[in-house]
């Protein structure tokens, strides 16, 4: 027989603790580059950019281009990185929680 109570317990647990995760994440932060460090993105946890740094020896008026390449290469790795954070920190809540839910995590 199914105990609602203690299910209903493990439920608030778990959204207090994904509460406290999703707190966390945006204080951590990932760090990208591209171009041998010339194109640097710094992205939060919850995947928002908090600095984009361009040396200006990348900044070639005549190949705009290479730094649009650079800036979307290093944007797109910060936000990877930040996903793989994001998804690390959840795995640890699901597996902390003991819960056997087919088709998470």
């Amino acid at each position: 027989m199914v105990d609602m109570g203690k299910i209903m317990k493990q439920a608030r647990q778990l959204q207090e603790r994904m509460a406290k995760i999703q707190e966390e994440l945006a204080a951590k932060t990932v760090e990208a580059s591209t171009g041998g460090g010339m194109v640097k993105v710094v992205a939060t946890g919850k995947r928002d950019i908090q600095s984009l740094e361009i040396s200006k020896e990348v900044v070639n008026p005549d190949d705009i281009e290479m730094l649009q390449d650079l800036v979307l290469a290093a944007v797109n790795e910060a936000l990877r990185k930040a996903e793989e954070l994001a998804n690390a920190e959840m795995s640890k809540l699901a597996g902390g929680m003991n819960l056997k839910i087919p088709g998470m995590f």
